[in-house]
């Protein structure tokens, strides 16, 4: 354990320093997936409070990619937290990306090995759309699957829209378009998210059920990228529109 805790206190530092370091498996090339989540969690107990939960490589074509069958978590800080109009100050991030997400508002608690899509969308009272700023501590995003969950799936910042009710909008459906400074970078569906959003989202139930959590009536999960990542700088504009769901916008100084 105490070789866990090192390797996520070089995480936090570099985070804290706003200096990249070489991925984890470049001197621990044992690191597992397993391994990964616990250096994770002990991030987590040091993050404060927890305003939710966010899902990673929930392409299929980017799991096959890499090699894996099904996507990443991790978890959002409170602290992290965008307002609506607040702009991102670059040179407080490494290297920030911004993406676009559907975001699920949770109604009501939900945990359960056998969670199912269905049964996410009857736990959520709304959804918005977000924007989530990556920022990866590793140098130049070289990294493994094992790096990147120990190192909160790259998470940095995030913004999150008007929540609207999710009554009769098919998640599978919206459009999604994500502008860069008034060009659209890129387009997507929601089924881009493991073919539904809240199909990734029971499968992250389903994961947190393993250790005893769980999502929390309140809490917030950005339910994975739907479009590339576009590099941050200052004076960026971004914007993320989803049909039916509404618009957001980051401004970068």
């Amino acid at each position: 354990m105490s070789d866990l805790q090192g390797y996520a206190d070089v995480l936090t530092a570099a985070r804290r320093e706003l200096k990249a370091v070489p991925p984890l498996t470049d001197s621990f090339p044992e690191l597992d997936q397993a391994t990964a989540y616990q250096v994770q969690r002990l991030q987590r107990a040091g993050a404060g409070a927890l305003a939710g939960w966010k899902l990673g490589v929930t392409s299929r074509a980017k799991q096959k990619q890499v090699g894996i069958d099904a996507p990443v978590y991790g978890y959002l800080a409170a602290a992290d937290a965008l307002d609506l109009g607040e702009p991102l100050v670059v040179a407080q991030q490494i290297q920030p990306r911004a993406e676009p997400e559907i975001v699920l508002v949770m109604g009501r608690d939900l945990a359960g090995a056998h969670v199912t899509a269905a049964d996410v969308l009857a736990a959520t009272s709304a959804v918005a759309v977000g924007i989530e700023v990556l920022d990866s501590r590793y140098e130049n995003y070289r990294f493994t699957i094992p790096d990147v969950v120990a190192d909160n799936t790259s998470a940095g910042r995030y913004v999150v829209g008007t929540p609207v009710p999710v009554a009769g909008i098919d998640l599978r459906l919206v459009g999604v378009v994500l502008e860069h400074n008034g060009e659209v970078f890129g387009t997507a569906s929601g089924a881009a998210s493991l073919g539904h959003p809240a199909a990734a989202v029971a499968w992250m139930v389903r994961a947190l059920a393993e250790h005893g959590e769980g999502l929390r009536a309140g809490e917030i999960v950005l339910s994975g990228g739907l479009t590339a990542a576009v590099p941050l700088a200052a004076g960026d504009v971004v914007v993320a529109g989803i049909d039916r769901i509404g618009s957001v916008e980051l401004a970068c100084v």
